[in-house]
Formats: C-alpha cells, sequence, structure tokens
C-alpha cells in the first residue's frame, strides 16, 4: 500500500497525535452506531431450520454461496431440502475460493442476476461469508465490488442476507464487513457496512464434525485473535468485554476438545458461540496489528487469515504487552491459566505463554513458510499504515518494530544440498 512518504520521527507524532485523536472520534462513533444482529438458531439441525425459516418469509429464490469442498460434502443437505419442502426455488454458486477474489465475486453477481435471486444464503467459512456479502451488496446497488470498498459505499440495503458457518472463527456471521481480495494486486479490500450483518444465522455443530484438525486449530485461533484484540484495543467496552471475556473461556475450554475429538458436538457448539461472540465484540470494538499484518500475508502469499492470526498472536502481544498490562492479566484469569490475586505482570506473561502453548498443541507452525525476507520492509509498511489509520490499538509500532516482527516468523533456511552432504562427511 503506498502513501506520502516522511520522516519516520514525524510519522510518530501523527500516529501518536493526529490519529490518536482521530481514533477516539471514531471510537465514540463506533460506540453509538446501531449495529443490528442477527436472529440465531443455534444447535444440531439448526441450518434446517433455518431454511424452513426463510422459506416462510416468502423468498422466490435464494442463492446458496458456497465453495467447492462444503458443497462437495453435501453439508447444505438439510437447508437445501427444507428450502424445497416451503417451496422456494434454490441456485447453488459454490465457486468461491480463498480470499474471495474479486473476479469469483464478479461471477457471482452474474448468478445471482441472471437467476431473479431475491435472497442470498452464506454456506461455508469466512471466504464464502465475505463473497455473499459483497454479491448482496452490489447486486442490489448496481455497483462493482471495488466501488464497494470502504466504509458505506452501497447505495440501499443488500438483497437480504442469511448465514451458515461451517467453521468457528470468523464471526463473519454477525460482523458489518467482507473481505475480498484483488489478485492483480496481492490485496485484501474491506466492504464495511452496518447493513452487511445477515438477518438470521445457524450455528450447527454437526457441520463442523468433519472439520481437519488444521482447520479446527487456524479458526479456533481466528476467533480467539478476535477475541484479544477486541479486549485490548481502545474501544472495548463493558459490553465488548464481557463478549471478549466469555469467548476467551469457551474457546480455552473447548479448542482442544475439539481438536482431539472432532465429533465432540458439544465442543463445537461451543467453539461455534465462541466466534460467534467474538465476532459480536469485535465488530464495536475492532482489531489491530495481528489483523492488519494478517492481511498482508494473505494478500501477498495466499496464507489462510487464521493461520496468520495464530502464528503473529503473540508476537504482537509481546510488544503490547507494557501498554495493556492489566488487559492480559484479566484475560489470564478469564483463560483460567492464572488466580486472582498473581501480580498482573506475571499474569500478562502467563496468558501470552499460555496462547503459545495453545499454538503448540494444535500443531499450529512457529513459522510462515511462505515469507520472503525482502518483501519485509514492504509488508511492515502497509501493516502499519492498515494499522494506524483503521484499528484503535493501544500502542503504535512503528515499521522498524513490525519489520522485527515479521522476521520472528521467518521460515528457518535451508542448507544446501552441498553443505547438508558436507556436514554429514564431516560427522562421520
Amino acid at each position: 500500500m503506498k502513501g506520502i512518504e516522511v520522516p519516520e520521527a514525524v510519522g510518530n507524532v501523527v500516529r501518536s497525535v493526529g490519529l490518536a485523536t482521530a481514533m477516539r472520534a471514531a471510537g465514540v462513533v463506533t460506540g453509538i452506531l446501531p449495529i443490528p444482529q442477527p436472529a440465531l438458531l443455534v444447535g444440531p439441525g439448526s441450518s434446517r431450520r433455518l431454511g424452513e425459516a426463510i422459506a416462510a418469509v416468502g423468498h422466490r429464490k435464494v442463492l446458496v454461496v458456497t465453495d467447492r469442498v462444503v458443497s462437495g460434502m453435501g453439508l447444505a443437505g438439510g437447508l437445501k431440502g427444507a428450502l424445497r419442502a416451503g417451496g422456494t426455488a434454490q441456485v447453488v454458486f459454490d465457486e468461491v475460493t480463498p480470499d474471495a477474489p474479486i473476479p469469483v465475486v464478479e461471477r457471482g453477481i452474474a448468478v445471482c442476476r441472471k437467476s431473479g435471486c431475491d435472497a442470498i444464503v452464506a454456506f461455508g467459512g469466512g471466504s464464502p461469508m465475505d463473497a455473499a456479502k459483497a454479491i448482496a451488496m452490489s447486486v442490489a446497488s448496481g455497483k462493482h465490488p471495488r466501488d464497494l470498498v470502504g466504509y458505506f459505499k452501497g447505495r440501499g440495503s443488500p438483497l437480504p442476507l442469511y448465514a451458515v458457518p461451517t467453521t468457528a472463527g470468523t464471526g463473519s456471521e454477525v460482523t458489518v464487513a467482507a473481505v475480498i481480495s484483488d489478485p492483480a494486486a496481492g490485496k485484501k479490500l474491506v466492504i464495511a457496512d452496518t447493513r452487511l450483518v445477515p438477518e438470521m444465522a445457524a450455528l450447527d455443530p454437526e457441520l463442523m464434525t468433519g472439520l481437519p484438525r488444521p482447520v479446527t486449530a487456524a479458526t479456533g485461533m481466528d476467533a480467539l485473535t478476535h477475541a484479544v484484540e477486541a479486549f485490548v484495543g481502545k474501544w472495548a467496552t463493558p459490553h465488548t468485554d464481557r463478549l471478549a471475556a466469555a469467548a476467551v473461556r469457551m474457546i480455552y475450554r473447548n479448542l482442544r476438545v475439539a481438536y482431539r475429538d472432532g465429533r465432540n458436538l458439544a465442543a463445537r457448539e461451543q467453539m461455534a458461540l465462541a466466534a460467534t461472540y467474538a465476532g459480536l465484540a469485535f465488530t464495536r470494538a475492532n482489531v489491530g496489528y495481528v489483523h492488519a499484518i494478517a492481511h498482508q500475508l494473505g494478500g501477498r502469499y495466499h496464507v489462510p487469515h487464521g493461520l496468520a492470526n495464530a502464528i503473529l498472536l503473540p508476537h504482537v502481544l509481546k510488544f503490547l504487552s507494557p501498554a495493556v498490562t492489566q488487559r492480559l492479566a484479566a484475560l489470564a484469569v478469564h483463560a483460567g491459566v492464572g488466580r486472582s490475586g498473581e501480580r498482573p505482570a506475571t499474569l500478562a506473561r502467563k496468558f501470552i505463554a499460555s496462547v503459545e502453548a495453545m499454538n503448540r498443541a494444535l500443531g499450529i507452525p512457529g513459522a510462515v513458510e511462505a515469507l520472503r525476507e525482502a518483501d519485509i520492509p514492504e509488508l511492515a509498511k502497509a501493516a502499519c499504515w492498515e494499522a494506524d489509520t483503521n484499528y484503535p490499538v493501544p500502542r503504535y509500532m512503528s515499521p522498524k518494530v513490525c519489520e522485527g516482527i515479521l522476521r520472528g516468523v521467518l521460515p528457518a533456511e535451508k542448507p544446501a544440498r552441498g553443505a547438508r552432504a558436507t556436514g554429514a562427511r564431516a560427522a562421520r
């Protein structure tokens, strides 16, 4: 992301004074802005019940936006059967790929218009959710997805939107944003509008029992990142704190269980609720540097968003810790990794260590394999610009510090084949 070049010392003053003032003003607006919340159907079979409710509303034809994997597994069978029984026709658009690229969104828009659909169901993980939101707003407003990037760029409301998450991570079923990608530019783009919140969502744990362990791990850590960044950010409120703290407790109690035993419906349901609570929290309180850096890694290398968040979270928390010691201490108690009465600094360290331990238990790697040293300065500059101008971060990070964090997740250099052979001969 390119911008005006300014000396670092001047940039630091602007960030600490000008942007801080702007962020406070934005926080006030966000605090009073009415944000709708969807009606939630929770529990086994809730996706079928959502289909019954959609049909009862009287929609003639629904576009189901999903991906090939979810479509091939037949997870939407209950929803689709309920729609048919209720007299609502359906068209399935299952071409969504990771990061919801603009060309894919454009194809979804064309299918929706040609089919005459009057509502959309987002069915899947974060990418189908984001694609469905962009399609719904673009079809209703007559604007290209690129022209919707930013805040409140749509004309009028999107098509009625419903959501069925099949992973417990993004919280997109309750959020105001859609993240799409521009493959040509190697960037992720955000469409933000309170009207993008789905009208109704189903949290059906039966749809999540077949998730591969790595997906369970990465999406669960994505939800944890949402909750933590909402809790430590400058826009946190008592309401968002309660939601974020509840999400943290539920994730610490259930993520390892869902990872070990994917068919545990109770753990899956608790993780789905935790992701939703975290989504509600960060919709108000926003996110921070973890997301800003992860967005750059996703845009440049297509690193899955939840995985990038998981890898970066402990590194960013170590940087933020001096400014949010008390907040991290509270999270340690909520997570059950520390006791009230312990020194805040001790509790903060325990919480960060527990995040690292969680990553290890879930098989999260310590490095971003695609990351290249030559790209780090540009990635760091773009990440700091995104965070400083959009997120209520509790402590400002210079691009140089961000470069250090990125170097901390560089993959280890692999010795050349000749060097390995020489070393082996020397060992013998």
